[in-house]
């Protein structure tokens, strides 16, 4: 027992044995060993009072057993529910009088020695099954199990098995509860009978009155009726598209918020039971006007009752409409008169979406025009910087300025990227992949160049669905929309929120944003800054429309969101007041795959060392083979450079056997590089071959790589790149 001391062994010394012929005297004995009869004494009596105290213990644990013992019985034999403790093989170890008075009713019935004989044979295995289960998980359940009770009784009950603790058996032992349903299930089953007559009425009423609902419903004409006080008590979903209101916020109103002259003509008490009124002027809830041509059907009933509804309501439209409904009902059938304007409106609208669309390709053929010049200049000024910053490293003063310039570089080099993104017809590289890794990148972005007045927050849902998107663009997506926010609130202070979350897009939203009714994760982003008029809303995706001063914006960042969004089959959606601030939201469909793991960052490259390898470099821009020239040079590699493709051409005829690599440009005047890199295949099928540009379409690329290109150099990168790519492909190391 936990209460208990443990025995103390009592250490005896070791005996010292005296010296041979040597005499001995018994008294003195024990003090010769180092342990004197009163300390024995003294320990002999410690160890009687521990052990009386275990006694005690034990005697205390004896009786709080029995008397648990005795509880137990008494409430095993007198509680008022069928008790019994059963075996694995089914043998009645224990019963109590419950068990007897349901089992065994009389004194002749058979005695209850084993369970499973009085079990139903339509029962009896699912119980045996409930045995094993209980045995192997602890717990089971069986419900609604016959049972027999005497020799010609049976009753129905539901049997709850425990297994119970027994060490000192190899059989397990079950307690059983068994509980009489068959007061209940006489008192269910008369519930249900009288559950189906009544849902079988209602199933004919019901029927009956979405039969009539759908007619409504369904009708492409806007049907409205109204009562003797000319309320509306009927509003079907056309009229809901034809007026622009709801039908729970028309429920009650008068014809003449939207029918003003109609009402003028019922009122006027003229109208036939059947009547075509003609062409009449409508209103919108938002104050439109409208042509719509009426109908009108009068209906007198012998008795009052509540109109239907075409849709369902709340309580408060219910009690409008038993409020207002009489012996008379009035039904106005509404035509719309302005599908032709309508139409008209959306050629107009089509032809400006057709001239937004050239303006479109204009602004990509002019970016794929001068993205090969502009990269080339790029390149040449972030190498450069490059070097410079090698050259004056003990210059602190010089290495600040060049920082500067790389800014200023880096800067030009995504404006570039953005045109091209934004002009490029090409699908991005999608994967299944979790938006809170792109917010929290960009949140992390924002934060390094976010104003002291302004407060980032992220709103997150707790389940997010996966979406189908590029990381780079999506994020690129998202940091223009926070970096627009941040200047829209500017220095006066203010909150920009970012929310995810999961959302539905049904008709007519999704008609509204340009997509497909289905799932969509929303990343919308809220500020508190001036807000946008109507008139910067419908501009605001038009290439190189900015409302910033010059040197704070391009006119691109929102454009650049389109293309994204378009290409990832989603939407961008903008909502804004003047003064109170605006949300921007970004739609991804769902997707039902799981995300993929993100890639680790590739490891640090090693110092690159030419070790004499030769590269041939050829480019067009004289200031670019000067750059890479020098680069190549500082790392050890032999240089040979040309700025005439035909020439290169003549130097692989005469040596190829001496080059190491050959780097060419893709876009020549008069000359492609993948001509020449067909050329050195076939001069020389060895040699590894890297083309670099600024403008390669996927088609191009594949053309490149089928032809035998080694490696693909997007321009403007960093010079420390083309390096490790030149070490890569010269030295041998590379894959391909």
């Amino acid at each position: 027992m936990a209460g208990l001391t443990r025995r103390r062994r009592i250490a005896v010394p070791a005996r010292a044995l005296p010296p041979p012929g040597a005499a001995t005297d018994p008294a003195n004995e024990l003090l010769t060993q180092g342990y004197a009869p009163a300390q024995m004494i003294a320990d002999l009596r410690k160890y009687q009072a521990e052990l009386e105290i275990q006694n005690k213990a034990l005697r205390y644990s004896q009786q709080e057993a029995e008397g648990a013992s005795e509880r137990f019985a008494t409430l095993f034999s007198s509680v008022p529910l069928a008790l019994m403790v059963v075996d694995e093989q089914g043998l009645v170890l224990a019963s109590n009088a419950m068990s007897l008075r349901l089992f065994q009713p009389t004194e002749s019935d058979p005695p209850l020695h084993f369970l499973l004989p009085f079990v139903g044979p339509d029962h009896a295995d699912e119980v045996a099954v409930s045995f094993l289960s209980a045995k192997a998980e602890g717990a089971s359940e069986v419900h609604e199990v016959f049972f027999r009770s005497g020799e010609h009784g049976r009753f129905t009950g539901d049997l709850h098995i425990a297994r119970i603790d027994n060490p000192q058996d190899e059989l397990a032992h079950f307690i059983c509860a068994i509980i009489d349903q068959g007061p209940l299930l006489a008192q269910r089953l008369a519930l249900q009978e009288s559950a189906q007559v009544l849902l079988q009425r209602n199933e004919d009423l019901l029927l009956s009155e979405n039969r009539m609902a759908a007619i409504i419903n369904s009708s492409l004409d806007a049907i409205v009726c109204i009562d003797e006080e000319y309320r509306i008590t009927v509003f079907n979903p056309a009229a809901t598209l034809l007026f622009g209101c709801p039908a729970e916020a028309a429920f009650g109103t008068r014809l003449g918020r939207f029918l003003p002259e109609v009402e003028r003509r019922l009122m006027q008490g003229d109208v036939p039971a059947q009547a075509l009124l003609g062409e009449y002027p409508g209103t919108t809830l938002a104050g439109e006007l409208l042509s719509v041509e009426i109908s009108v059907s009068q209906e007198r009933r012998l008795r009052s009752r509540t109109a239907m509804q075409s849709s369902p309501t709340d309580d408060l439209a219910l009690r409008r409409a038993e409020a207002g409904a009489n012996n008379t009902i009035t039904t106005l059938f509404a035509r719309d008169l302005s599908a032709r304007k309508r139409a008209e409106a959306q050629k107009v609208a089509l032809e400006a979406q057709l001239r937004e669309s050239q303006k479109m390709q204009a602004v990509g053929t002019m970016a794929g025009g001068i993205a090969h010049d502009f990269n080339n200049i790029l390149s040449a000024i972030l190498g450069n910087v490059e070097l410079a910053k090698q050259d004056a490293q003990h210059n602190p003063m010089a290495l600040t300025s060049l920082g500067e310039i790389d800014k200023a570089g880096r800067r030009a080099r995504n404006l570039v990227r953005q045109i091209l993104t934004f002009s490029r017809n090409e699908q991005p590289t999608r994967i299944p992949m979790d938006l809170r890794e792109v917010v929290a990148e960009t949140v992390r972005l924002v934060r390094v160049t976010l104003p002291p007045a302004v407060d980032l927050r992220v709103v997150e849902s707790a389940a997010l669905s996966n979406v189908l998107a590029d990381a780079t663009q999506a994020e690129q997506a998202l940091l223009n929309l926070c970096t627009n926010a941040v200047l829209a609130i500017g220095q006066s202070g203010g909150a920009v929120t970012i929310r995810l979350e999961n959302t539905e897009l049904r008709a007519p939203e999704c008609g509204r944003i340009g997509v497909a009714p289905g799932d969509y994760v929303r990343v919308s982003v809220h500020d508190t800054g001036a807000g946008m008029s109507d008139a910067t809303m419908r501009r605001i995706f038009e290439p190189f429309f900015t409302t910033r001063q010059v040197g704070q914006g391009t006119g691109l960042g929102l454009s650049v969101v389109h293309g994204i969004m378009q290409t990832h089959q989603g939407a961008v959606d903008v909502q804004s007041t003047l003064g109170k601030g605006s949300v921007f939201s970004l739609y991804f469909p769902v997707c039902g795959e799981p995300a993929q793991p993100s890639v680790a960052e590739a490891p640090e490259p090693p110092a690159v060392q030419g070790k004499g390898k030769h590269v041939v470099y050829l480019d067009d821009d004289q200031a670019l083979v000067f750059l890479v020239e020098r680069l190549l040079r500082r790392k050890g590699f032999v240089v040979t450079t040309f700025t005439d493709p035909l020439e290169a051409r003549a130097a692989l005829e005469a040596r190829a056997q001496e080059f190491d690599l050959l780097v060419t440009d893709y876009n020549m005047p008069g000359y492609s590089g993948l001509e020449l890199l067909r050329e050195a295949k076939r001069i020389r099928p060895a040699l590894p071959v890297a083309l670099t540009s600024g403008y390669v379409t996927p088609e191009i690329e594949k053309q490149a790589f089928d032809a035998g290109a080694s490696a693909l150099f997007y321009k403007p990168n960093d010079v420390s790149e083309l390096c490790e790519l030149v070490q890569r492909l010269a030295l041998g190391t590379d894959a391909a």
